[in-house]
C-alpha cells in the first residue's frame, strides 16, 4: 500500500450546472419526473436529484412520489423497491444493468430451498435483495433501521438473516439475538481491511472513523461509529473533529460535502486504492440519466402477483419504521 489516501477538503463555492444537467432538468419538467438518487451515485447526479438519501428513505421517497415518473438513480433492487410501493408510476434505471452483488448472493430458488428445508423460520431480509427474495420474507429492513426491526420479531421465532452475513452479524451483536446468516455480503465493502484502516489512521491519529455495517467485523471493531449512510450525516456534523475517515463506498463523500462543506473527509483505503467504488453504482452516467428521460426506457416492470407479495413485508417495515 504505497498510495497517498484520498482527501476531500474544505468545499469553498459549488460549481456551476453543466448544459448536459440542464438538459435533464428540462426533460424532468416535460417527463413530470422525479429523480431518486442513492448516496453512492457519481457527484453529477447527486447535484440534480431531487432527493438523495440511503436505502430507507429512498423508499418512503419512491412511496410518496407524486410525479407521473420516478427515475432511480442507484442499482436494479432499488428501482424495484420503488415500482412495488408504487406501482401507478413509470419506474426508470439509467442502465439496467446496474446490479448489485449482495442481491447475487441471494437467488430466490436457493432461499425458496433452505425455507423449505427449514419451515417455520422468520425470514428478514435487508432491503438489497431481488423482489422475489423480497415476496419470500417476512419483513424488510436497511442498515438504518435494523437493529429496531429485529428487536420487534416476536422473542420465540428463529430468525433467518438475508442476504448480508456482514450487517447480520453486526445487528445480532447489538441486539443480543441470535439469528441463521446467509452467507452473503457486498464485495466492495468486503474490500476495506483492518490493515488498510490501521495505516491510515496512523496518518491521521485525529481524525475518528465511521464505517458502514456491511464492512467486515475487524473493520468495524476499529472505527468509532458504525452506521448507516444517512447516519453518517449526523455523525459527521455532531462531531467536533474537523477531519473524518469514511469507510464506505466513496460517492458517500459527495453527499457529505454538501451537507457539511467545512470539514474535511478521508476516503476509507482498500489494500489496492486509494478510495472505494461501487462499480455497479457507478454504472448510471449523466448521458444516461438524459436518455433515460428522452427514451422513456429502460423501464421497471414486474408481474403484478410478485409485486404485491414483496409489497407486504415492505410496508410492513415502512409501518413498524414509524411506530
Amino acid at each position: 500500500m504505497d498510495f497517498e489516501p484520498r482527501v476531500y477538503p474544505p468545499v469553498r463555492e459549488s460549481q456551476p450546472l453543466s448544459a448536459l444537467q440542464e438538459e435533464i432538468l428540462e426533460l424532468k419538467k416535460q417527463r413530470n419526473a422525479v429523480i431518486l438518487a442513492h448516496n453512492y451515485q457519481i457527484e453529477p447526479i447527486q447535484r440534480i436529484a431531487d432527493y438523495l438519501g440511503d436505502s430507507l428513505g429512498l423508499a418512503y421517497a419512491a412511496k410518496s412520489a407524486e410525479a407521473e415518473v420516478i427515475l432511480f438513480c442507484g442499482v436494479h433492487f432499488m428501482a424495484e423497491t420503488a415500482k412495488i410501493v408504487n406501482p401507478g408510476k413509470t419506474v426508470l434505471l439509467p442502465d439496467e444493468a446496474a446490479g448489485c452483488s449482495l442481491s447475487d448472493s441471494c437467488p430466490a430458488d436457493k432461499l425458496a430451498a433452505w425455507q423449505e428445508a427449514h419451515p417455520g423460520t422468520y425470514t428478514v431480509a435487508y432491503i438489497n435483495c431481488s423482489a422475489a427474495v423480497k415476496a419470500r420474507s417476512d419483513l424488510i429492513c436497511t442498515s438504518g433501521n435494523a437493529v429496531r426491526m429485529i428487536e420487534k420479531v416476536p422473542a420465540e421465532r428463529e430468525i433467518l438473516f438475508v442476504p448480508d452475513q456482514n450487517l447480520g452479524a453486526w445487528v445480532a451483536r447489538q441486539t443480543g439475538r441470535k439469528m441463521r446468516l446467509w452467507p452473503g455480503s457486498c464485495y466492495a465493502h468486503v474490500m476495506f481491511t483492518a490493515r488498510a484502516l490501521e495505516k491510515v489512521r496512523r496518518q491521521f491519529p485525529d481524525a475518528p472513523v465511521v464505517a458502514h455495517p456491511e464492512c467486515t467485523e475487524a473493520v468495524r471493531d476499529l472505527a468509532d461509529e458504525v452506521c448507516s449512510t444517512e447516519r453518517m450525516v449526523a455523525f459527521c456534523k455532531d462531531t467536533p473533529s474537523e477531519r473524518i475517515i469514511v469507510v464506505t463506498e466513496s460517492g458517500m463523500i459527495h453527499r457529505l460535502q454538501k451537507e457539511i462543506p467545512e470539514k474535511t473527509f478521508i476516503a476509507g483505503p482498500t489494500e489496492n486504492c486509494a478510495c472505494n467504488d461501487c462499480r455497479f453504482m457507478k454504472m448510471n452516467t449523466l448521458e444516461k440519466v438524459r436518455n433515460a428521460l428522452r427514451d422513456m426506457g429502460p423501464e421497471i416492470t414486474m408481474e403484478e402477483d410478485l409485486r404485491r407479495r414483496a409489497a407486504v413485508p415492505i410496508e410492513r417495515m415502512l409501518e413498524w419504521s414509524r411506530s
